[in-house]
This record gives C-alpha cells, sequence and structure tokens, in this order.
C-alpha cells in the first residue's frame, strides 16, 4: 500500500470513528429524556413489523385452504384475521408516527434554545467574522438534523430491520433453499452503499454550505431593500445572487446524481431475486405438483420485503446527510468563548464609579493596532468626552469597558477593579448604552424599552419615556405604548428610534452611561430634542460620550482628544480653546466661522494651511 493510499485509508478511518462518536453522543444527550416515549414508538413499530409478517405468512393458508382446498369454513376465519391485522398495523402506524413527530418537535425546540444560549455567550468578534444572514440560514437548516438521525436510525431498527428480519423468517419457514438464492444480491449492494456512502460525504457538507449562503444572500438583500433601491444595485445583485445559485443547484444536483445511484442498482438487483425465485417456484409447483400456497407466501414476502430492505440500504446514505448537518450544529455548540470569565471572577461593586484606562493597548484579530499606551481617568459622576477622527480609536474605548474585546496590555479599572477579574454579567449591568444606531427588536415600544431592565413596571417605563422626550410621540401612535415598531423600528423616524434607545437607557438606571455619536446621525429638530433627553439622563451617572458634534461636548467636564490610536490632548473645552495650533482649538475655530463642527474638518484645515 502506498503512502498516499494509507493516509486516505486512515482519513476515511477517522471519519467513521467520528461518526460513531457523534451518533453516540446525540443518543447519550437524548435517549434518557424520552425513553418512555421511545419505548410506546418501538412497541408500535414492532407491531408493524409483526403485521407486515403476518401479511405474508396468511398468503399460504389463503391459496392452499381457500382456493386449493376450498375449506369454505375458514374463509371468515381468515378474512377476519386479515381485517384485525390491518386495523392493528393501522393503529400502530398513526401512534408511532405521532409519537416520534412529538419527540422530533421537541428536540428540535431544544437544539433551537440550546443553540441560541451558546450564541448568545459567545463574544462579538463571532459575529464580526461570520455574517448573520449564513448564520442564520445554516441554523434553519442544520438544527432537524439531530431530530433526523434519532428518527431515522430508530425508525429503520425498530420497523424496517424487524419487518425485514420477520419476513425472512416467513422466507426461510416457507423454503430455506429460494431463501439463500435472494441473498446473494446482499454483496453487490453492500459495495454499492459503501462508494455511495463516500462519495456523499464531502458533496454533501459542499452543498450544505453553498444553500446557506443562498438563504443568507437573500436576507441580506431584504434587509437592505432601501439601499437596494436608492442605488440601483437590482441589477447587480440579481448577476451576483446568480451566480450563487447556480453553484448551489449544481451541488445538490451532483449530490442528486450520486445519492440515486442506488435506486437502479437495488431495482435491477431485487429484479434479479424476485424473477428468480418466481421462476425457481413456478417450475417447482409445475413439475414437481406442489401446492402453490408456501410458494405465494414467499413471493408476498420477498415483495414485502423489498421496500424495508430498500430504506435500509438507502439509510446509509440518508444518515450520512444528517449526520453532516448535525456535526455543524454541534461545531457551534462545542465552541468555547473566547472571552470568558475567568475562574473565581467576582461582582462588579465599587464606591465610585470612576473609569481608568491604564497603559491600554489593543489589536483587532488581523493585527491592525486600534489603542497604543493609552491612559486617562473618567472621574466618577461626571461627564468625559472623547473626540477625534475616524479610526482613532474612540468607539474601540467603548467596546474594551463592555468587554466585547480584552485590550493587549494595559488595565481598565471601575472603581479601582479591574474589570478582567469581574464577570462579565455584573459588569454590564453597571452599564448603559446609547449607540450611533440603535437597534430595536420586533414587538412593541413598552417592550423595547423594558429590554433596559426586565423587571421595570409599566410606569417606571411611561417616566422613563417622558424623560427622554418620547412619550409624546409614542402617545399619538394607534396604540401608544403597546404599538408594534416593525422590523428594527422601520415605522419610526431616526429621532423617535434615538429616544426609544435613551428610554432604554434610562430604564436600566445604570450608574455608567456610554453615548456612542448618539446624535451624529439626525436633523437638528431631533438633535436638540435627543440632547435634551441625554442632558437628562447623564445627571449624577458616570458619562463617556463619543461625539463628533461640539454642541455634544461643549459642557462635558474632560474632554479627551484622540488621533491614531493615543491621547493627544486632554482638559475641559475652556483650556483646549485656548491651547494654541491645538487641534481641538481648531475644530472650536472652525465651529465659529460656521463650518461643520467636526474634527475630520479641523485636520483638513490644518493639511490646507501646510
Amino acid at each position: 500500500m502506498t503512502e498516499k493510499s494509507a493516509d486516505k485509508a486512515a482519513s476515511e478511518a477517522n471519519e467513521r470513528s467520528q461518526a460513531f462518536e457523534l451518533l453516540a453522543r446525540i443518543f447519550r444527550e437524548n435517549a434518557s429524556r424520552y425513553k418512555s416515549r421511545y419505548a410506546v414508538a418501538i412497541a408500535c413499530l414492532v407491531v408493524i413489523a409483526a403485521t407486515t409478517a403476518f401479511s405474508a405468512w396468511i398468503m399460504r393458508d389463503v391459496i392452499d385452504e381457500i382456493f386449493v382446498r376450498q375449506r369454505s369454513e375458514l374463509i371468515g376465519i381468515i378474512a377476519g384475521s386479515i381485517v384485525l391485522a390491518f386495523a392493528i398495523r393501522g393503529v400502530a402506524m398513526y401512534g408511532q408516527a405521532v409519537i416520534m413527530a412529538q419527540i422530533g418537535n421537541d428536540l428540535v425546540a431544544r437544539y433551537q434554545q440550546r443553540v441560541f444560549d451558546k450564541l448568545m455567550s459567545l463574544s462579538v468578534d463571532y459575529f464580526v467574522e461570520h455574517r448573520s444572514g449564513q448564520l442564520a440560514a445554516r441554523l434553519s437548516q442544520n438544527v432537524s438534523a439531530i431530530r433526523d438521525v434519532l428518527s431515522l436510525t430508530i425508525t429503520a431498527m425498530a420497523r424496517d430491520l424487524l419487518s425485514l428480519i420477520g419476513l425472512v423468517a416467513v422466507m426461510f419457514i416457507q423454503d430455506w433453499r429460494l431463501t439463500l438464492i435472494t441473498f446473494l444480491v446482499g454483496p453487490p449492494l453492500f459495495i454499492a452503499i459503501a462508494y455511495i456512502t463516500k462519495r456523499s460525504r464531502t458533496i454533501v457538507r459542499q452543498s450544505v454550505t453553498v444553500n446557506a449562503r443562498v438563504i443568507g444572500s437573500l436576507q441580506e438583500a431584504v434587509q437592505g431593500i432601501s439601499v437596494v433601491k436608492a442605488f440601483t444595485m437590482e441589477d447587480q445583485l440579481s448577476k451576483r445572487i446568480s451566480k450563487i445559485i447556480r453553484e448551489a443547484q449544481m451541488r445538490s444536483d451532483k449530490l442528486a446524481s450520486v445519492t440515486q445511484r442506488l435506486s437502479p442498482i437495488s431495482e435491477m438487483l431485487g429484479g434479479f431475486a424476485i424473477a428468480g425465485v418466481v421462476a425457481y417456484g413456478g417450475w417447482r409447483t409445475i413439475e414437481g405438483g406442489q401446492p402453490p400456497g408456501s410458494m405465494f407466501s414467499f413471493i408476498t414476502a420477498v415483495l414485502l420485503a423489498y421496500e424495508p430492505a430498500k430504506r435500509l440500504a438507502r439509510l446509509r446514505v440518508k444518515l450520512e446527510k444528517a449526520m453532516v448537518n448535525a456535526s455543524m450544529i454541534y461545531e457551534i455548540i462545542d465552541m468555547e468563548p473566547r472571552q470568558r470569565d475567568i475562574e473565581g471572577a467576582t461582582t462588579l461593586q465599587f464606591e465610585t464609579p470612576d473609569i481608568e484606562f491604564v497603559n491600554v493597548s489593543f489589536s483587532y484579530a488581523d493585527g491592525t493596532e486600534v489603542l497604543s499606551g493609552v491612559n486617562f481617568t473618567a472621574p466618577a459622576k461626571q461627564v468625559t468626552a472623547i473626540v477625534g477622527p475616524s479610526g482613532a480609536g474612540k468607539t474601540t474605548i467603548i467596546s474594551l469597558l463592555e468587554r466585547y474585546y480584552d485590550p493587549d496590555e494595559g488595565q481598565i479599572l471601575i472603581g479601582g477593579q479591574p474589570i478582567g477579574e469581574v464577570t462579565k454579567a455584573s459588569l454590564r449591568e453597571a452599564m448603559a448604552l446609547v449607540s450611533q444606531s440603535p437597534y430595536l427588536f420586533e414587538g412593541s415600544i413598552r417592550d423595547n424599552i423594558r429590554y433596559g431592565r426586565a423587571d421595570a413596571t409599566d410606569d417606571e417605563i411611561e417616566e422613563a419615556a417622558k424623560l427622554a422626550n418620547a412619550h409624546e410621540f409614542i402617545a399619538a401612535t394607534p396604540s401608544g405604548y403597546d404599538t408594534l415598531i416593525g422590523e428594527n423600528g422601520v415605522t419610526l423616524s431616526g429621532g423617535q428610534r434615538q429616544r426609544l434607545s435613551i428610554a432604554r437607557a434610562i430604564v436600566r438606571n445604570a450608574p455608567i452611561l456610554l453615548l456612542d455619536e448618539a446624535t451624529s446621525a439626525l436633523d437638528n429638530e431631533s438633535e436638540k430634542l435627543v440632547q435634551d433627553a441625554l442632558e437628562t439622563v447623564m445627571r449624577g451617572r458616570t458619562t463617556i460620550v463619543i461625539a463628533h458634534r461640539l454642541s455634544t461636548i461643549r459642557n462635558a467636564n474632560k474632554i479627551i482628544v484622540m488621533d491614531r490610536g493615543e491621547i493627544v490632548e486632554e482638559g475641559d473645552h475652556q483650556a483646549l480653546t485656548k491651547k494654541k495650533n491645538g487641534l481641538y482649538a481648531k475644530l472650536h475655530a472652525l465651529s465659529s466661522a460656521g463650518e461643520l463642527p467636526t474634527v475630520e474638518h479641523a485636520e483638513d484645515a490644518d493639511r490646507n494651511n501646510v
């Protein structure tokens, strides 16, 4: 054996071992939960198998006793037994179908919840690396695979295998020589199954991945439909998605071509077996004068055994597809969060919620350095503003405070306690965030405000809305606080969404408030309402404001100016405007001249003067 073939054999053996371990894990995690219901379902499947075998067995008496010997007294007994057998079979089929469906539905629901809980425990970087549309599509397609693995295995073992065993027993009893002849089709069928299974394994994974891309791309196009229309992107997107759809179609066609190769092989082998049985049985009856009852019973058993035999032959191919999908679900379930609470992490506790950055440096996964040796203190119950050009690292400050990421070097402390030593839950409970693009969830206005604190009363929600200058427009909606807002608040204006986000932050009643460019995307009227609301919520809280507009930071107790990941200036508004040639002073000069008051404009002016 060559080294290449040895490696291939080892790889195949490893894949088989992994498949067996996955199958064992699925049964280990679920069998005990459903053991009583599985016992009833298996009992029903045994009854189905027994009545199927009985249908073949009774054919001998039907032919020999009724048609050959013409015993009229047995007609009622035999006919009644057939009716009873089929009635029992029907009840058993109904019972097992309902029970297996209930088990399957519960399995899907449990694994959906399990996967969702795992996703909620993963760090933000996981969602940065994975497109949300493809992730949702992958989950929707793959979660049901756990149900399919159990359903296929149990049904095959309890119904098809037992039916086949019962029918083969009838065949042996009627004629053991003919039974051995039919077994000659077994070896070539097993060889075909092994080949098709090996070929389908890789194609299945590729097909699942590409189909997830198709659904993900469609979902993203629908979510961004306003941008698509605004930039007349219909043809451009149609061509791109068409390419993905064609690729998915090719993979699905290839998978169908490979997996369905078993059908002509099994049909041809089955045809040879049945033809041989008919020819030999007919010759024996004609030449040997043997009663035809046993032969009809044998042929009936062969014909009835054909379907469960085909299902068992296809089981491995179907199971292979379900196992590939199931393994992709377990890849998520088994994923360890990159950011976990350290062993012995404590609850965040402090007397004064002051925030300190001590020599903090941070780079993203691609190696791009965002912060370098950042040191500053945000005093408790005061407003600290951070300004700077795009890419200066302002939003990264917020991300590190929320522990979406951990710094490469240095420490962040709240009330003197390093945030890396406390639980993420207690850390985030101490903070309320208002971002530039507030996200609203499916449900009512009341629901979205209550997300700030689950135990908030209706009175607290309405009071928060009033403080956020949102109560007036809420009262004007058709159902008030119970008005459904659509996907991400599509029925509301930008200013209204932002004021609901502020109301959510007020309800949270956290000692630390983080404002990430909360007014930069608003018109002047909306900005005034939002700014008034922010001034209300900032009172008595340690506040960090990320902002471009001077109007949102003029009254801050401390202003930190950042550039290229470093702090270049620090002070209050009065001190920084008096600093000759300072970046903030240039910003203030532009604002006084009526220009758009952003740090970017200040840098542009500085470059033009050089």
